[in-house]
């Protein structure tokens, strides 16, 4: 019992539960200004009619295949998908690369078989080449 309680209580577990949380209460949210903004912005911009194909089906041997509730799935889908990108993933790209424009490079690349190093290593820890070292005052700025 005690090592389930310890992988219950492992960071990740906990963050990972968090996440789910969060991304729950932040799916609501994205439906709503889905369903409440965008969808009544692209019913002004297309005359008046909100686009809605639920009722679009055909019929083969007396089986129905509604094809239309699919078709307001997949706009749904692909609508929330562009409403995250550009309002979520966009600005926190942003956001880090303006954080990161200021680092100071940390790793090399080995010349010879293209590994991430430490910048002050002195040999490949993955091909064991032996690299040239330059002072650190003489080294370009990254």
């Amino acid at each position: 019992m005690g090592g389930f309680r310890k992988f219950l209580m492992r960071g990740n577990l906990v963050e990972l539960a968090v996440a789910v949380v969060v991304g729950a209460t932040f799916s609501g949210l994205v439906q709503a200004l889905v369903a409440d903004l965008i969808t009544p912005l692209i019913a002004a911009v297309t005359g008046g009619r909100q686009p809605d194909f639920s009722q679009y089906k055909f019929v083969v041997n007396g089986a129905e295949f509604k094809y239309g509730d699919f078709v307001n799935h997949l706009l749904t889908f692909m609508i929330i998908a562009a409403v995250i990108y550009w309002l979520v993933v966009m600005p926190m790209t942003r956001l880090i690369s303006f954080f990161d424009r200021d680092k100071k490079a940390a790793e090399q690349q080995c010349p010879e078989c293209r590994s991430d190093i430490p910048i002050d290593a002195r040999r490949c820890a993955f091909c064991t080449v032996e690299l040239q070292t330059v002072p650190a005052d003489d080294r370009p700025p990254a």
